[in-house]
């Protein structure tokens, strides 16, 4: 079934597919649930205090505005995450910022948060029928100076707080100038310590408790990584994912490699993967990790999570694999649950029988 339509939309501009679909799918929720949301196994976990029915999300970015909610829902996600959103809309780079590279099952894109806005997105989500777990993710204005950069954060997270079940703080992309400059150890600190502090005073005041996440580049050396784990944890910070595009130009075709943008995909897999193991190894068990990048078939899902992810999540996958990547993920993820609970229960077996020789 996918494999048809996805004919018909690889012959449209990326971009204008990407509507094409989402319009389609706001409007068909429960053909999506019928064909695809029933087939994926229940596989229950706790991510950053919430309780998803399976650890498979959709990543930020193909639902910018919140359109799809419902509709994105239905096809079996364990929960959504929308955005990036930024206070006030804007219209991202000029086009075309969006290619496909069928060669590497890749996607490169250099879109710039073209969005409509906080406000905007705060009233179709108010619209919104399901219960699936919805994560918002916001950024800064391009227009906004990196001295004003928190003001951004701090404005769109005041926006979204009533209506978000987590909050995603974007400073990896790598299509809005300097960024990616918020990963800096000091940038960084004041940016968490700022957007901690407004989600504690929202906490007591509203008496409902909204998770933070913030999501990191790929392209990180360990010094950096080292800095920004150290912060997380300082900050307590509920969830890091890891990662997003990048901006390497590893596996490609020649003509790609001075394009400018992201790149996810395929050529991501493997660097997303090392970089999730490099931040389990540093933050334990202490903050869950997101695993994001080049997820395209079970087999990938597995490896990310025996990494050290929590849960995972999904975007070029999609539109290379369809929706069936969904049952696929989950239930490679319950399978990784049922292997760490035998694992768990042998160390226990083996433990006891230790004590009980020990007593003899």
């Amino acid at each position: 079934m996918y494999a048809f339509a996805r004919s018909a939309l690889f012959a449209l501009e990326p971009e204008t597919a990407h509507d094409v679909t989402l319009r389609t799918l706001a409007h068909s929720a429960a053909i999506a649930r019928r064909v695809y949301g029933r087939k994926v196994a229940h596989v229950p976990v706790d991510l950053m205090g919430l309780q998803l029915p399976n650890p498979i999300g959709l990543a930020a970015g193909l639902d910018k505005d919140g359109r799809c909610i419902d509709g994105l829902a239905a096809l079996g996600f364990g929960f959504v995450e929308v955005g990036t959103v930024t206070p006030e809309p804007q219209a991202g780079n000029a086009r075309p910022r969006l290619f496909r590279l069928p060669a590497q099952r890749a996607l490169l894109n250099r879109m710039g948060f073209n969005n409509d806005g906080v406000a905007a997105l705060v009233e179709r989500a108010k619209r919104r029928r399901g219960t699936t777990a919805l994560g918002i993710n916001i950024g800064k204005n391009a227009t906004t100076p990196a001295e004003r950069a928190v003001d951004d954060y701090l404005k769109a997270l005041d926006g979204v707080y009533a209506i978000a079940d987590y909050i995603t703080i974007n400073i990896s992309s790598p299509n809005t100038k300097g960024l990616r400059d918020m990963q800096s150890r000091d940038s960084l600190d004041g940016l968490l310590a700022a957007v901690r502090e407004a989600r504690d005073h929202r906490a007591e005041a509203d008496g409902r408790y909204v998770p933070l996440a913030v999501k990191i580049a790929p392209d990180l050396d360990a010094a950096q990584l080292d800095a920004i784990a150290e912060r997380l944890l300082y900050h307590r910070i509920d969830g890091v994912i890891a990662t997003n595009t990048t901006i390497a130009r590893d596996g490609v075709d020649l003509r790609w490699t001075n394009e400018a943008g992201g790149l996810s995909g395929v050529p991501l897999r493997a660097r997303s993967t090392a970089m999730i193991a490099a931040l389990h190894e540093r933050l334990g068990s202490a903050i869950p990790i997101i695993g994001v990048g080049g997820i395209q078939s079970a087999r990938d899902a597995r490896d990310k999570l025996e990494a050290g992810a929590t849960a995972l999540q999904c975007y070029t996958g999609l539109i290379y694999q369809g929706p069936r990547l969904i049952a696929d993920c989950a239930r490679a993820a319950a399978l990784v649950q049922a292997g760490q609970r035998a694992r768990t229960l042998k160390n226990v077996v083996t433990r006891d029988r230790a004590r009980v020789s020990a007593g003899r």
